[in-house]
Order: structure tokens, then C-alpha cells, then sequence
């Protein structure tokens, strides 16, 4: 991965202080493509301070970001990976090799070390339920609906996902499964988010996250 093969395209919302070890543990042939949703913080400048490219997405919502950020990618290959320093990108490899060698064409990152310091009961359950309604659907063996993740870009631009909100990698996986794409797991470390996570570190973050992903149910499934 010398050359640039790899768009890794990383939502923020006020993830100023994990962004130097973020992008500082990104290997070589990765372009980071920094999707600024309306922080407050000055996560922008830090970004643009050690080389990544910043896309402002002014419109809140995860999905608004992802999307934001596959339409300014131009590598072959784009991958996603949340910002705060619970995944660790020196594992992306892993993640896009089966895409780059052509033997899957989406590629989740299962996370491990789950403990409850990590990944909060009412997360885990949340995600536990929505990855057996993906074996049930898709038929394609998912454990963990895992941020870090993988796909050729016009493929992904092809699929036409349309949430903007937390269903964005639901509905990824469900039209991959869909389309007949070969999904395949493998595992990635996660660890202590830098600062309160805005999603799985709260309940009712949670909660709308499943509600926004329930709806995608409700119309893919």
C-alpha cells in the first residue's frame, strides 16, 4: 500500500483531542479524508495540521458525514473508521486487504476486548440484537455491526444508501447482503474512546441510534 490506494474517510464531531493519534497511526497509501459535522472544537484545523483532507458536512448525522465523505473520495477503495481512538487505523490492513485483492467486496471490523469499560451493556445488546436481524436477513455470517469497515467506492456509491442518520451502516451491510456481495469479518482491536462518545457511551444515544436503525429494518429487511 505505497501509493494512495485507500481513501479512509473518518466522521468528526469534536474529536480534537483523538485526532493526532488517529491519523498519526494510519499507514502509508491511505489518504484521510476528515468529515468535520459541525464540531465546535478546532478538530478541523488539527486535521488539516497533519495532512489529512477536511470536508465540512454542516448537515448532523452520521450518515450526512459517511456520504460526505464517499463523495469526495477518488481512491478505488474507501474505508471507514470512527475518529476517536477506540479503533486503531494500523489494523486497517486487515481490513481492506480482502477488498484490494478482490476476494470481498464489503469488510467489517469485529470488534474485540469487549468489556463493559469498552463497550457499555445496553450498547452491546443493541448491537448483539441488530446483527442477528443481519444473519437472519442477509443470510451472511455478521457478529458485529463494527464502524471500521470496507468496500470498493463506486460499488458503495452504486449501492444508493439513503439514511443520514445512525441507520447509515446498517443499511450499508443490509444492500451489500442485498446485492450479493461477499461480506467477511475480521477482528479489530477496541479500546477507551478519548472523551464521551456521543452514541454507545450514553442510553439514549443508543436509543436513537436503534431507532434510526430499526426504521432501515422496517424498509430493507
Amino acid at each position: 500500500m505505497d501509493a494512495i490506494e485507500v481513501d479512509l474517510i473518518l466522521p468528526v464531531l469534536d474529536e480534537a483531542v483523538a485526532l493526532p493519534w488517529v491519523l498519526e497511526r494510519v499507514g502509508p497509501g491511505v489518504r484521510c479524508i476528515v468529515v468535520d459535522n459541525g464540531s465546535t472544537d478546532d478538530s478541523a484545523e488539527v486535521a488539516r495540521s497533519l495532512g489529512a483532507t477536511v470536508v465540512s458536512e454542516p448537515r448532523r448525522g452520521f450518515g450526512a458525514a459517511c456520504a460526505a465523505g464517499l463523495a469526495a473520495a477518488t481512491a478505488r477503495v474507501v474505508a471507514f473508521c470512527d475518529a476517536d481512538a477506540s479503533l486503531d487505523p494500523a489494523e486497517l490492513p486487515k481490513v481492506v486487504g480482502p477488498v484490494l485483492a478482490g476476494t470481498a467486496e464489503l469488510v467489517l471490523g469485529a470488534r474485540t476486548n469487549r468489556s463493559w469499560r469498552v463497550w457499555p451493556p445496553h450498547a452491546r445488546v443493541a448491537n448483539a440484537y441488530l446483527a442477528r436481524r443481519l444473519r437472519s436477513s442477509i443470510g451472511a455470517n455478521v457478529t458485529d455491526l463494527g464502524p471500521m469497515r470496507a468496500a470498493r467506492r463506486q460499488d458503495l456509491i452504486d449501492l444508493g444508501i439513503e439514511d443520514r442518520r445512525f441507520g447509515w451502516p446498517l443499511e450499508m451491510v443490509l444492500r451489500a447482503g442485498a446485492a450479493g456481495w461477499r461480506i467477511e469479518e475480521v477482528p479489530v482491536g477496541y479500546h477507551p474512546r478519548v472523551g464521551r462518545s456521543k452514541v454507545t457511551g450514553t442510553v439514549k444515544g443508543t436509543a436513537r441510534a436503534i431507532s434510526d436503525m430499526r426504521a432501515v429494518l422496517a424498509e430493507l429487511a
